[in-house]
């Protein structure tokens, strides 16, 4: 068995321990820059510097509903392409713990907007949760078949590949539950180009992260009791150990949740919102655009 191979099996291992502390993802509210960059003192922004979706103002969904798994019709993503020829490079979408929802394709439109061909993952089978209830009940059966998970989104970079207007190009990103799977299949999934981690549950031990083969895009909020950033500054640290490129930032005073949902508190999360959406576009560019 090649190294890859037992890295994969540890990668799953990890993803169901990510899975098991899910209980507060989105609802639990640590700054320092913990990159070599250090986050600038102020940001000076406007609303249209980061996507209407992330403000509760885009339009509805433009795309349109796919099948992207081999012989599954319940799974359903969500498929948005960017206007002319191409060939464009690809983002796959990671949903939170509550499932695929109009947020989360109205952020894939924004990608498209950006140049990107970008589907977001379903990994529950076409549900959405409506309460803490129903999201946990969601994430204790995905949590009963990580292979699936892996499989899910190895089926959806195959999917973005294989169209006539797709350079080959892949990263994914995903926020809280997602991106915490976002790291996981970086570990234990096909070969893809990038990953990007809004307030995922990490990973920090360096022999584990060696595995990655591109670099590390992330971004977290000072005031997460669930990820806090002493847990981030390990997380970097284990990646500079194992030799890996990141880009990884702390903001505060934002909480757990603030990059997806900047309407909740506009006048706090704005800011950090458009500096995180800047580092990103720059990130993308930098490994698939």
């Amino acid at each position: 068995m090649n190294r890859r191979s037992l890295v994969s099996r540890a990668a799953l291992a990890t993803l169901a321990s990510v899975l098991a502390v899910l209980s507060g993802c989105a609802d639990t509210g640590a700054e320092s820059a913990v990159s070599e960059e250090p986050l600038a003192a102020t940001v000076t922004t406007s609303p249209d510097s980061v996507p209407a979706a992330i403000l509760g103002q885009a339009p509805p969904p433009r795309g349109e509903a796919v099948r992207y798994v081999t012989g599954d019709s319940a799974t359903t993503g969500y498929l948005v392409v960017p206007n002319g020829e191409g060939p464009f490079p690809a983002v796959i979408l990671i949903h939170e713990w509550d499932g695929l929802n109009d947020r989360v394709r109205q952020v894939a439109d924004a990608f498209a907007d950006e140049g990107y061909v970008a589907l977001a993952a379903d990994l529950y089978a076409g549900r959405t949760g409506s309460n803490r209830e129903e999201n946990m009940a969601l994430v204790q059966e995905v949590r009963g078949d990580i292979p699936a998970v892996v499989a899910n989104l190895d089926a959806a970079a195959t999917f973005v590949r294989a169209r006539d207007d797709a350079t080959g190009k892949v990263a994914t990103m995903g926020w809280c539950f997602g991106g915490g799977i976002a790291l996981s299949y970086a570990l234990g999934g096909e070969h893809h180009d990038g990953t990007a981690i809004f307030y995922g549950q990490l990973v920090t031990d360096p022999d584990t992260l060696a595995a990655l083969d591109h670099p590390i895009y992330g971004t977290f909020a000072g005031q997460d009791d669930g990820i806090p950033s002493s847990e981030v500054a390990r997380f970097v640290d284990a990646l500079r150990q194992a030799g890996v490129d990141n880009d990884v930032h702390v903001y505060d005073p934002v909480e757990h949740g603030f990059w997806l949902w900047v309407d909740r508190d506009p006048e706090t999360n704005l800011a950090p919102a458009a500096d995180a959406w800047r580092r990103l576009k720059s990130y993308l560019g930098r490994t698939i655009g």
